[in-house]
């Protein structure tokens, strides 16, 4: 059976199998159910702390990226052979990809012997930080299920950086991180004249210099939401392919055909969008703390 013949036997099962549930169950609306998508990011106390340090789902999806990120790492280093097995010769290739195509590619060499640590620990905090928010875990406390007597929470998704706040700050660390060394490179001064490229002058100049102070500042709410908007948009989207449609139409034989396409969207937001958006972030850090300390605009 060629390649073609097979995939056009799986699309036959497929429409078969949407046919049969049809039949089975028919269009008929489902009872009205009390459920709201975005309950599934509603961010419940778990734990009272002193002041604003109360610990709930957020945070404990960012202790876990940190312990694993660290973790990770040490076991690998810690683990270091003259002949390498594969495993190393992965990390490896993930060490050279995060020196040489994020940060040296973008700074000195001299830059990027210093902040090297830094650009990979940011990116290998939200890689991990993305993937974790795309394995189900026990953590939805608002929906419990009971086992037994005893309410155990539901598996859900959730991401630390698909919570705003998370990116915000990462944002932050690195706004002050590219603007200081800046100011540690070129003087106060220095620095800020250095936002004008060279050879204008005049009115211009002061116009460029406003433009370029307030497009500074707005890297902080690029940073923040593009990551914040794409890892929240991605598990919006398989919440609903996977089966919040048919809830929220009320159309029961629709889950059936938007299944698939969840479990395809799945796929795609683990396989390419977790790790493209620590890719976009870390990059992105290299290119402003690179242009801080550069001698030109």
């Amino acid at each position: 059976m060629t390649t073609r013949q097979k995939a056009w036997l799986a699309l036959g099962l497929y429409v078969l199998t949407i046919v049969v549930f049809v039949a089975v169950f028919g269009f008929s609306r489902a009872e009205d159910v009390d459920f709201q998508p975005h309950s599934e990011f509603k961010l419940e106390t778990w734990i009272d702390g002193p002041g604003p340090f109360d610990i709930d789902k957020a945070a404990f999806y960012v202790v876990l990226a940190g312990v694993l990120t660290v973790g990770t790492m040490l076991y690998f280093a810690n683990r270091m052979q003259v002949r390498p097995n594969r495993t190393q010769v992965l990390v490896e290739m993930a060490y050279t990809f995060m020196r040489d195509y994020i940060t040296r590619s973008n700074m000195s060499p001299e830059m990027a012997a210093k902040w090297f640590p830094f650009i990979a620990t940011l990116f290998l905090f939200i890689w991990f930080s993305n993937i974790v928010g795309f394995l189900p875990l026990p953590t939805n406390t608002l929906h419990p299920v009971e086992i037994g007597g005893l309410e155990i929470p539901a598996f859900a998704l959730y991401a630390a950086t698909g919570n705003l706040s998370i990116p915000l700050v990462l944002a932050l660390i690195t706004f002050f991180a590219y603007n200081i060394q800046g100011i540690r490179a070129k003087g106060f001064f220095g620095y800020l004249k250095s936002l004008v490229p060279s050879g204008i002058t005049g009115p211009i100049a002061g116009f460029l210099f406003v433009l370029e102070l307030f497009s500074n500042v707005m890297r902080i709410v690029s940073l923040s939401v593009r990551l914040f908007a794409n890892i929240l948009a991605g598990h919006l989207i398989i919440l609903f392919m996977s089966g919040a449609l048919a809830i929220l139409l009320g159309v029961e034989a629709l889950g059936i055909i938007t299944l698939p396409l969840g479990v395809v969207l799945f796929l795609f937001e683990v396989g390419l969008v977790a790790t493209l958006q620590a890719f976009i972030f870390s990059t992105l850090t290299a290119i402003y703390l690179g242009g801080a300390t550069a001698e030109s605009h």
